[in-house]
Order: C-alpha cells, then sequence, then structure tokens
C-alpha cells in the first residue's frame, strides 16, 4: 500500500528515490509478512501464498487440525485441574488408610463445591465407590451442605450396582432420617440388588416404603420384585395384589408353578 501511494505521488523527482530505497530495504521477491514476523519464515508452501507484485498473503486454515484447544476435562468432564489432581491422588492412596486421610485433609477439603461434587460423580462413574463415599461424607460435613436427593441417588445406584448392599442399607437409612425420598429408578435399582444378594426381606423392606413415599410408585419396580420373588410364592402375591390395584388397565403374566418344582 505504501509503495503504491509513494507510486502516485505528485513529486516526480522525490518518487523514484524513495522507491529505489525501499527496494534495497524489502526485495520485492521476498514476502512482507515474512519481514514483519520472522517466525513465519517456517510456515510450509501450503500455509503462504506465492508472491504476487512483491506481497504475500497468509491462508489461514479454516479446519479443525485435530490438535485439542484446552483442557480436554474441563472441555467434556467439567473436571478442572484442581479436581483432577484430587481424584489421582485418591485412588493413588486408596490402599493406605492413613495416607488416604492425609491426602484428603490436606487437598479434598480445600476444593471448591463444584470440584468437589465433580469428584463425586466421577469417582461414581469409575466404580470408586469406597473412594465416593468417603468424598460423600466430606460434602455433608461443609457448611455449604443441604440434603439433596439426587446426591444419594446417584450414589446408591453406585452401590448397589457394585453390589455393596450393607453401604446401600446404611445410606439408605441415612436419607430416610433426612426426610428425602427416592425416585422410581432408585427404588428399582434397590430392589434389583437386594434380590441380585439373596436377600428378599431387604427387597420387601424397601418396596414397603415405596409404597409409603408421597409419590405415586412406578410399574416397573413392581415387575423387579414379582420376578424375584418367584420362588416365594407368598410375597409375590402381596406384591401382586397391590400391583393389581395400582394398575388395574395392566396384566401379570405367571409362569407354571411346575417350573419352580411346586405342584
Amino acid at each position: 500500500m505504501l509503495i503504491r501511494i509513494l507510486a502516485r505521488a505528485k513529486i516526480p523527482f522525490l518518487s523514484p528515490l524513495i522507491l529505489h530505497q525501499l527496494n534495497k530495504t524489502f526485495p520485492i521477491n521476498q514476502p512482507l509478512t515474512s519481514l514483519l514476523n520472522p517466525n513465519l519464515s517456517s510456515l510450509g508452501s501450503n500455509d503462504i501464498a506465492k508472491p504476487t507484485n512483491g506481497f504475500s498473503l497468509i491462508l489461514e486454515r479454516e479446519y479443525h487440525d485435530g490438535r485439542p484447544r484446552g483442557p480436554l476435562w474441563r472441555g467434556k468432564k467439567l473436571i478442572g485441574k484442581e479436581a483432577l489432581f484430587v481424584i489421582l491422588g485418591l485412588k493413588r492412596f486408596k490402599d493406605d488408610e492413613e495416607k488416604l486421610d492425609k491426602f484428603v485433609k490436606n487437598h479434598v477439603l480445600r476444593l471448591l463445591k463444584m470440584d468437589m461434587i465433580a469428584v463425586l460423580s466421577e469417582l461414581q462413574r469409575q466404580d470408586e465407590v469406597s473412594l465416593a463415599l468417603k468424598v460423600f461424607r466430606v460434602i455433608q460435613k461443609q457448611d455449604w451442605y443441604h440434603p439433596d436427593t439426587y446426591l444419594y441417588k446417584d450414589l446408591i445406584i453406585a452401590m448397589a450396582r457394585s453390589k455393596r448392599m450393607d453401604d446401600v442399607t446404611t445410606l439408605w437409612e441415612d436419607m430416610k432420617n433426612e426426610k428425602l425420598f427416592p425416585d422410581s429408578q432408585t427404588y428399582t435399582e434397590v430392589i434389583r440388588g437386594f434380590l441380585r444378594d439373596g436377600s428378599p426381606a431387604d427387597a420387601m423392606n424397601i418396596y414397603e416404603d415405596m409404597l409409603k413415599a408421597p409419590e405415586l410408585p412406578a410399574e416397573l419396580p413392581f415387575r423387579i420384585l414379582m420376578k424375584g420373588l418367584l420362588p416365594h410364592p407368598l410375597l409375590r402375591n402381596k406384591v401382586k395384589k397391590d400391583f393389581e390395584e395400582l394398575f388395574p388397565e395392566h396384566s401379570v403374566y405367571d409362569p407354571p408353578q411346575e417350573i419352580f418344582g411346586m405342584r
């Protein structure tokens, strides 16, 4: 642009001198952008256009080259660096109770609210249920904590799927003491967990709690329970009767008694 202005200047005796000096300082066959920024000289031929009239244009790539634009944990998992450090540290010291307690005191207690909840969620996702329970107990002692059904729900379901039914029972009682009521998914997973653990009596206790809940129970927990109580006809008939009263438009399949050796 400067050379074009000087070339059109109305001072004929001055313009050739200035153009000659500029040509010595900035050779016409060298890209101007490489003179302005020497780091650009390392770019390939695909990134810099060929010189045209002594100038070149930088062709910036319009597509994503596959390289990450930032921390993937924060972008996709909503986990910050501090929370990620705590997760790795907890997993590292999980077999050493003394070091684990020290790490919790020095690092977990320093986390912000959202980071602490993110650590809890990620430990549950990774099936590190013992560590998740420890972090949950830390959260309960925070000033900002207030009873929350969904915090209990995720932890109880993770415990049930990991067959930690003793911890499920403890968390269930804690939730009842805090006047919280689970949702249908929680009832279903806990009932399924007790039936899988061979504890139909505990499954019936959860069932009784479900009937006392303020919201109408869903159909799925009934069907899970009736299927698991096939070897216990008396208990199953009670659940079946309640099901038919609550869902009169739905039918219940009764398999032949010969399948279970009952004639």
